[in-house]
Parts: structure tokens; sequence; C-alpha cells
């Protein structure tokens, strides 16, 4: 039976493999701030996928998905989420939504083994709350079978 297990650590560097690490990304190209900082320090791949993809147009839009292969058994998914990168009368930029759509489809695209790593996703500058969050991880993919790790960081 598929579950979600709490840890303090860091995200970027899973113990368990095949592992898929997810994170949210903004719809207008930015990267640059928040956890994308800690992957872009750990691997090059992640943001210059990203920000070819902004580039294009394709297929680049709020619930999509891209996973980016950054080691044996180990995939960064940039998710779309995030619309804009500040709150507009008072709606923060996560998208719930969109969110739930970027999950399935990671769910859908990874390798059927792997676990999914992630911070507490859109709750950082995306100004989302866990409460909102928690249950669209459990809904997308511990219901759909597949273990999850959340990190808090912290710790030496």
């Amino acid at each position: 039976m598929a579950s979600i297990t709490y840890l303090t650590g860091d995200a970027t560097a899973p113990k368990l493999r095949p592992a898929v690490i997810a994170h949210v990304c903004n719809d207008i190209g930015g990267w640059g701030a928040g956890f994308v900082l800690a992957i872009s320090k750990r691997w090059k791949a992640p943001e210059a996928d990203y920000r070819a993809w902004y580039k294009s147009g394709k297929d680049f839009a709020l619930g999509r998905t891209r996973l980016v292969m950054v080691d044996d058994d180990l995939w960064v998914a940039n998710m779309i989420a995030q619309h804009g990168i500040r709150r507009r009368a008072g709606v923060p930029p996560i998208r719930y939504d969109a969110l739930r759509e970027a999950l399935s489809e990671l769910h859908a695209q990874a390798p059927r083994e792997a676990s999914v790593h992630m911070p507490r996703i859109g709750c950082g500058l995306a100004g989302g709350t866990w409460d909102e969050v928690g249950p669209i991880v459990e809904e997308t993919l511990v219901a759909q079978g597949r273990d999850v790790v959340v990190y808090d960081f912290g710790g030496a």
C-alpha cells in the first residue's frame, strides 16, 4: 500500500531509487527563486529544459509536466502549476487544479516503480497551503499506488 512519508532533509538527494523529484514552476518562464535554486545547484538540465520548453511554447501551459533525467534512475519533474510569481487581488500564484493535472501527468510519465520526492510543493513562494496540497498529492499519487516522500528542509 502506497503512503506519504515525511522527513527532515534535502529533497534533491533521495535515498530511494528509482525516484522523481517533483517541484512547481511558474507559467511565465521565470526560474530563480525558491526550490529551483537547490535543483540548479545540483544539476543544470532541469533549468535548461524548462527555459527551452518556455521558449518553444510547445505544450507549455498550466497543468503540464516534463520529466528531465538527471542521473541513472533519477528524474526532476518540472510541473507548471503557478500562475505568475505574485499575488493578484489577494490570490496566490498556486493553481490547485493545475497542480492536480501536473501531478497526474507526473504519475503517468514516471516509471511505475519510481517513488516521488518533493518539498511541500506549492506552499512556499507559490503561496499555497499543505491543507490544500496534501489531499491533491494523496489523490493523484498515493491513491494510484505511488509512494511519496515529503521533505521539510532542516538539520545539519
